[in-house]
C-alpha cells in the first residue's frame, strides 16, 4: 500500500472510531420529586438495569439527575432544565405531577414515566397498550391499592372506629385519594379523618391531631415528600403508639408496621429496562405502559410487638415477608 493510501486509510479509520465513540456515548435525565438519599437504592435498581442493556456510566452514558427535593413547585424548572441540556431520554420518578412536567416541557424528547394514578386519564397515554406518543412507563396503581390497605390495617386493629388517612395536598393524586380512603372507611363501618401534610412542621401537627382525636390506625399515603421522610414518618408513628400501614416495604426497613404495594425495586428495574430499550432504538409509542401483578405484603413483627399487636394469621399466612 502506498504512503499516501495509508495515509487516507488512517485519517478514515480515526474518523469512524470518532464518531462512533460520539454515537455511543448517551445523556439520560432523571427528574425525581424526591432526594438523593432517600432514592438511593431506586437508583441503583435503575443504573444496574441499564447498564444490561450497555450503558454503563462514565463509559458510554451521562445520567443528569434533578432532584426537586419536596419543592414540586420546582419541577418545571427541573424538567425545562434537561430539555435545554439536552438529553436523550427522561426518566421521572415521583408519581403524576413529575411526569406532567416533564410532558409539559418536551413533546419530542421520549420520556419513561412512573405514575401513580391512570396515565390514560392524565393524558401521558393515548392506551396503556399503545401509548402513542412519546411518553410511556409505569401505572402503580396507587390509588386502587386504598381499600385493600385499610382493610389489612382493619383486620390488624379491628377495634379502631376511628382511622386516620395521611396525604400531602400538593399531590396531583390528593382528591382521588381522600376520596378512595373515605369510601374504603365507610364500606368497613368506620370514620376517618385526612390528615393533610406537604413539610416536616405539617408531619408533626398531623400526628398530634391524630393522637388527640384517638384515632386507632392510619394509612399513609404514596407520596415522594413521604417516601424522602420515612425516617420520620415512622419515628412519630412509634411517638405516638399509632399502627400505621404503608405503601411501600422501605418504611419498614426504618421500623414500620405494615406495608402493602409493588416492589419499587422493581419499578425501578422496569425504568432502566424501558430507558434501554429507547437507547437502543424503540418508540415510546410501541412500549406499553405496564402496570404491576404481584404486591408485597410486609409485616414487622418487632414492632407489632411493640405496639402490643397481635398479628392475625390471616395476615401472616399471606405475607410475602415477615420480619422478626
Amino acid at each position: 500500500m502506498r504512503r499516501r493510501d495509508f495515509v487516507i486509510v488512517l485519517l478514515g479509520a480515526s474518523g469512524l472510531s470518532l464518531r462512533t465513540a460520539r454515537a455511543e456515548h448517551r445523556s439520560v435525565g432523571f427528574l425525581s420529586a424526591g432526594t438523593p438519599d432517600a432514592y438511593a437504592s431506586f437508583v441503583a435498581a435503575f443504573r444496574a438495569r441499564i447498564a444490561e442493556k450497555g450503558y454503563v456510566e462514565d463509559r458510554n452514558l451521562a445520567i443528569e439527575f434533578r432532584w426537586a427535593e419536596g419543592h414540586y413547585d420546582r419541577l418545571a424548572e427541573l424538567a425545562n432544565d434537561l430539555v435545554h441540556k439536552p438529553v436523550e431520554v427522561i426518566a421521572t420518578s415521583g408519581g403524576d405531577i413529575v411526569a406532567a412536567a416533564a410532558k409539559a416541557a418536551t413533546a419530542t424528547i421520549p420520556i419513561v414515566f412512573i405514575s401513580g394514578g391512570d396515565p390514560v386519564a392524565r393524558g401521558f397515554a393515548t392506551s396503556l397498550a399503545r401509548p402513542g406518543a412519546n411518553m410511556t412507563g409505569m401505572s402503580l396503581l396507587v390509588i386502587e391499592l386504598v381499600p385493600k390497605r385499610l382493610e389489612l390495617v382493619h383486620d390488624l386493629v379491628p377495634d379502631a372506629a376511628l382511622m386516620g388517612g395521611l396525604i400531602n395536598p400538593k399531590n396531583s393524586n390528593s382528591g382521588r385519594n381522600q376520596t378512595a380512603l373515605q369510601e374504603a372507611a365507610q364500606a368497613k363501618g368506620v370514620q376517618i379523618h385526612i390528615s393533610e401534610a406537604s413539610n416536616d412542621s405539617e408531619l408533626e401537627r398531623a400526628f398530634a391531631d391524630l393522637a388527640s382525636l384517638q384515632a386507632g390506625a392510619l394509612i399513609v399515603g404514596a407520596d415522594p415528600f413521604f417516601n424522602a421522610r420515612r425516617n420520620q414518618i415512622v419515628a412519630l408513628a412509634a411517638r405516638y403508639s399509632l399502627p400505621t400501614i404503608y405503601e411501600w416495604r422501605e418504611f419498614l426497613d426504618a421500623g414500620g408496621l405494615i406495608s402493602y404495594g409493588p416492589s419499587l425495586k422493581g419499578v425501578y428495574l422496569q425504568m432502566g429496562n424501558y430507558v434501554g430499550r429507547v437507547l437502543n432504538g424503540e418508540k415510546p409509542a410501541d412500549l406499553p405502559v405496564v402496570q404491576p401483578t404481584l404486591f408485597d405484603l410486609v409485616v414487622n413483627l418487632n414492632t407489632a410487638k411493640t405496639l402490643g399487636l397481635a398479628v392475625p394469621q390471616s395476615i401472616l399466612a399471606r405475607a410475602s415477608e415477615v420480619i422478626e
